[in-house]
């Protein structure tokens, strides 16, 4: 069953709701048919992002520059550690096939 997308202003709803304090945080979970982890959750995501509301366009710019340059440089690792698993695996391949013991770097266990 794939997971239920909401939208940032239905969030942002759920939890002014909460906020309000107008109903019980149970109530308005059960009301909208939502788990109270993923509720809690967008509250903290909601608390946390609030000083950026009233941040200059320039910090704006600024904080979503970083998070690109992070999501790259992650992007960017993930790669790297693919492609040494693929030569991993393919020079552990080469060794099995030869019938030569795979080297093996102290405190590492190659995989059989």
């Amino acid at each position: 069953m794939p997971k239920k997308k909401y939208s940032a202003e239905y969030k942002t709803k759920i939890v002014l709701s909460i906020l309000d304090g107008s109903k019980e945080f149970n109530e308005i979970c059960s009301e909208n048919n939502l788990s109270p982890n993923m509720v809690r959750k967008w509250k903290q995501d909601f608390l946390a992002n609030a000083p950026m509301a009233f941040a200059s366009d320039a910090e704006r710019k600024s904080a979503q520059r970083k998070e690109a340059d992070l999501k790259k440089k992650n992007d960017q690792m993930l790669k790297t550690i693919g492609q040494l698993t693929l030569e991993r695996d393919f020079l552990q391949d080469c060794f099995r096939q030869v019938g030569t013991p795979i080297p093996c770097l102290p405190g590492y266990a190659p995989k059989d």
